[in-house]
């Protein structure tokens, strides 16, 4: 099996090393990351005419100054250009993508690419910030997902899953549950640029491709992006952050075809019939 993994946290981040790790046993891994922290970047792309940078770091590692979904493009467009590889899998990612936060997510934005592309993908977070986080349970847990997940991969075009797991030691953990995205957003998403903001969390500004003294022009303020994640009332049991709060590794199928297909068969009801010529 050709395996190519990606991430968004980095090719120096702890995850994306696990992840590689846990792989190995399963085939060829190729890595293909970026060079510097790209979350948040969902399926944007490096477009235009910028000068994208690529090195070779040896034993199958490279790192590429782009985009997640890009890193995957620059594997399918260069390396695999002839034989596109047979899994696409991006993690591990540091922080939770369950719920909405899988519509940011850059992890699940080098999945869908993947998916895109007609290629089985899958993303895999942990649901901690910290950059020296405990991934014994994806060691424990993810090899037995991802052969079932393979095993019976679907015919359907576009599927991708997307796999959290909880911040919890590995035997504290309750099994596998399949669910369904969550509802909710986030809050107070902003807030003045604080350097201390980032060490509850074991993070620098330098790991994610800031500086820790910013030069600001004049008239300028700065602020950074948090807030707090909202549950939404009306959600599922089994809505996948939800699942992972409750100590369960949630599993949701995703697909790049985001068309609403109940939606559209009501509103051919209310435009076609008047519409037509």
């Amino acid at each position: 099996m050709r395996i190519l993994i990606t991430n968004d946290d980095g090719y120096e981040a702890k995850g994306i090393k696990v992840l590689a790790d846990i792989m190995s046993s399963f085939g060829e891994v190729t890595v293909i990351a970026p060079k510097k922290h790209q979350s948040g970047m969902s399926m944007a792309v490096s477009l235009g005419f910028k000068q994208i940078a690529h090195k070779d770091l040896g034993n199958g590692w490279h790192y590429v100054d782009a985009t997640p979904a890009s890193c995957v493009k620059f594997g399918l467009n260069t390396m695999f250009l002839d034989n596109f590889p047979d899994v696409v899998v991006s993690g591990i990612n540091h922080g939770s993508n369950a719920a909405t936060a899988s519509c940011y997510s850059g992890t699940l934005g080098a999945a869908m690419e993947g998916a895109l592309n007609g290629i089985p993908a899958i993303g895999v977070s942990l649901d901690t910030l910290h950059p020296d986080a405990d991934f014994s349970g994806v060691r424990k847990y993810f090899g037995e997902i991802f052969s079932k997940l393979m095993k019976d991969w679907p015919s359907k075009y576009g599927v991708y899953y997307n796999v959290n797991f909880p911040d919890i030691p590995a035997d504290e953990i309750k099994g596998v549950r399949t669910g369904v995205q969550g509802m909710g957003r986030w809050v107070r998403e902003f807030k003045e640029w604080d350097l201390g903001h980032y060490a509850q969390y074991g993070i620098t500004p330098e790991l994610l491709g800031q500086s820790s003294a910013p030069v600001v022009e004049e008239g300028e303020d700065l602020y950074m992006m948090v807030g707090e994640f909202t549950d939404d009332p009306r959600n599922a049991e089994n809505a996948d952050h939800r699942l992972v709060a409750d100590g369960y590794i949630s599993v949701v199928a995703h697909n790049i075809d985001c068309t609403d297909y109940q939606e559209t068969r009501r509103l051919s009801t209310i435009l076609n019939p008047s519409m037509s010529s």
